[in-house]
């Protein structure tokens, strides 16, 4: 069963000289044509499917405009009509502020958590509540102005200020009320 193709090869190469007929190249790419038709593709076609995509395209980009657009805030002249939880704070204006900002409210937020309010204290803890209360209606105040009239040194200065001067309060309410709790046990243990 087994040949060695060496021996098949001498054996054909007394077959090599046949020919092909004349026009037989010729009528197999007729068959080929027949089974195989090439098909011309339209210009109205591709004309379409352009015209399709310029259209999606525009669609996409309108709809990725109006997704991406910010809404603009108009701040009313009187303060009285202004939301403050609108505006901006000095947090939204640089990562550092933000910082700084997020700082002084975490603290101060922190030293009111610790400030135990008793019966006999609640007038001491009432006087500095109020102060604070001034504070933050200046803070108020302030960040309207910043939004007004946009981020400048002065404006930048006074917030931080503020919230240093809200943080020494709460501390030195703390101190007040740690101060007068220990005078109330002396008191009570003479």
């Amino acid at each position: 069963m087994a040949q060695d193709l060496r021996n098949l090869f001498e054996e054909d190469e007394k077959g090599q000289d046949m020919k092909m007929s004349d026009g037989h190249d010729a009528r197999f790419f007729d068959k080929l044509e027949e089974q195989l038709p090439i098909q011309k593709k339209s210009r109205q076609f591709s004309f379409l499917n352009i015209a399709a995509s310029v259209v999606v395209l525009l669609g996409l980009s309108y709809g990725a405009f109006q997704f991406f657009k910010t809404p603009s805030k108009v701040v009313p002249e009187t303060q009285e009509l202004v939301d403050t939880t609108e505006l901006k704070t000095i947090g939204d204006f640089s990562p550092e502020l933000k910082k700084v900002e997020d700082y002084y409210l975490a603290s101060i937020n922190l030293e009111l958590s610790k400030v135990q309010l008793t019966p006999e204290n609640k007038e001491l803890f009432d006087g500095y509540v109020l102060r604070l209360k001034e504070l933050n209606e200046e803070y108020e105040k302030l960040t309207i102005e910043l939004n007004e009239n946009g981020p400048n040194a002065e404006t930048l200065d006074a917030l931080i200020d503020n919230l240093k001067f809200r943080l020494n309060l709460v501390t030195r309410l703390k101190d007040k009320l740690l101060e007068f709790n220990d005078d109330t046990f002396t008191e009570s243990s003479i």
